[in-house]
């Protein structure tokens, strides 16, 4: 194998090769930017075009977009609240309130370098790791991902926000928003409403856009005159450099690649689940987790790191077994097949140039992260918020608009979007946490699908839940969290009532 990765190296470092990437890379920050565009749309419209070029040219081509989108959805989200991608909800927690302290440029570099870490760390485990790997994604079954989404649900609600009765509220809202549409397991319809539009469910890009961009745009019109941001606020001070940044986050950024890598080979898991589980590692882990949500940088590590190291990974089960980990990595089994190779372990021997050299290219893509995020993505996308208010909240809101139209081309997404606005507005004045409700929306459907696929195999035997090895594990770390937030809640009231005794 490591025969094999060295010969690729030459074919990833052909020129035409090396454009491809630093074009795609380009792309790919664009489109995470700019909200209501993603990735999958961005490579789905790239495919046919490139039909005619080489192989390699292709996948790198694809590398970049995948790598700079990740990165590129961070932008938005610390600059505006507005989650470029799905997978920078977690992002939004701390690096708008960095923004709003002045700290906007430490934030992006922060986000940059973590990005590109992640996805150094990803690419090297698709490398010498992907068959010995591809064997764990295997031993995953209905069972084990019923857990994994209940872990995710439930350790968010309670350790994101101050209340953990709010959170868990929030968790359940989200859950009832993503069961709307047609059951996948009976083919019913539910919480319809005789409706057509929501047969297929709401857009999961809408809610996002809805929950997290409007509100900050509200708030900000009700502060027209009010000013957070300024050209100092771009200016990285010397702890924000690139010594400063690796003495800070090295362990951060080391547990959360492992858990992004972790969650990337399993199938249909993602990087937003593994955005939020390194951002909830990274607050248990923290002496200080009361500062998580108002502007640590630690916190926009964890989140960056953990969504692009489950880049890479998730083509682990794509090329060892053809099991497309996520949508982008359909997408690369489609740009194979194009050009008349055939994904699986067979495509090792057949075309080691091929494969290894995009194993290649997912590692210079994230490397070249740093030179264009660092370079002309913090520069240039940051002046944005140097716009007077009176400009940047119809600006945004256009941008906004226009984003989700893009998406369906469906006018009703529009009001649809105004709708979570407000529902997000007033669950924000009235102090419940947004981030529970997202991940209610994108875990709970995952949850109750796998629930229903284990009851039907086990003939409604619930114990079979219990039974597997894997499935143990999961439900002592949920155990863990659950007694750890238990044990928090009885000391806090200790103090509180040794204090209100000495008064």
């Amino acid at each position: 194998m490591f025969e094999s990765l060295l010969n690729a190296l030459p074919v990833a470092l052909q020129f035409e090769s090396l454009i491809s990437l630093f074009v795609g890379t380009l792309i790919g920050i664009l489109i995470g930017a700019l909200p209501g565009l993603n990735p999958v749309m961005a490579i789905a419209l790239m495919l046919p075009l490139t039909y005619g070029f080489d192989p390699i040219i292709a996948l790198g081509l694809v590398a970049g977009i995948y790598n700079g989108s990740m990165y590129g959805g961070s932008i938005p989200a610390i600059l505006l609240n507005i989650p470029g991608t799905p997978a920078a909800i977690a992002t939004t927690f701390d690096g708008y309130p960095m923004t709003r302290k002045g700290e906007g440029g430490l934030a992006l570099k922060t986000a940059c370098w973590s990005s590109a870490i992640g996805g150094i760390v990803s690419a090297l485990a698709l490398m010498t790791l992907a068959p010995m790997l591809a064997k764990v994604t295997l031993a995953f079954g209905p069972a084990e991902y019923f857990w994994v989404a209940v872990f995710g649900l439930v350790s968010i609600a309670l350790l994101v926000g101050k209340d953990a009765s709010k959170g868990m509220l929030c968790a359940l809202l989200g859950v009832i928003i993503g069961l709307v549409g047609v059951d996948t397991i009976s083919g019913a319809e539910r919480f319809t409403f005789d409706t057509l539009y929501l047969v297929g469910g709401f857009e999961l890009l809408v809610v996002l856009i809805g929950l997290y961009a409007v509100p900050p745009v509200l708030e900000m019109a009700e502060k027209r005159n009010e000013s957070y941001f300024n050209a100092e606020s771009f200016r990285v001070s010397p702890g924000g450099g690139a010594l400063g940044l690796l003495r800070r986050h090295w362990r951060t950024w080391s547990r959360s690649s492992l858990i992004g890598v972790a969650v990337g080979i399993l199938p249909g898991a993602g990087g937003n689940l593994a955005a939020l589980l390194s951002y909830n590692e990274a607050k248990r882990k923290s002496s200080e987790p009361e500062s998580f949500g108002t502007g640590n940088p630690v916190g926009i590590a964890a989140a960056e790191s953990g969504n692009s190291a489950d880049n890479a990974a998730a083509m682990i089960p794509s090329l060892t077994l053809g099991i497309p980990g996520n949508l982008i990595a359909a997408l690369v089994l489609g740009a194979l097949m194009i050009h008349g190779l055939q994904p699986g372990p067979q495509l090792f021997t057949r075309a080691p140039d091929v494969v290894f050299g995009f194993m290649w290219q997912m590692l210079l893509t994230a490397m070249l992260l740093l030179l264009l995020g660092g370079m002309v993505a913090t520069r240039l996308f940051a002046q944005v918020l140097r716009m007077p208010s009176a400009l940047l909240v119809p600006t945004t809101l256009v941008l906004m608009a226009v984003g989700v139209y893009t998406v369906n081309g469906n006018v009703m997404d529009l009001y649809v979007m105004l709708g979570f606005g407000l529902l997000g507005y007033l669950l924000n004045r009235l102090g419940f946490p947004l981030a529970p409700v997202v991940l209610g929306v994108l875990l709970g459907p995952m949850a109750e699908q796998n629930y229903r696929l284990t009851m039907l195999i086990a003939q409604n035997d619930w114990t079979v839940l219990f039974t597997r090895p894997i499935s143990l594990g999961i439900v002592a770390l949920l155990a863990a969290v659950l007694l750890s937030q238990l044990w928090k809640t009885l000391r806090q009231r200790v103090r509180s009532a040794a204090h209100s005794q000495q008064r």
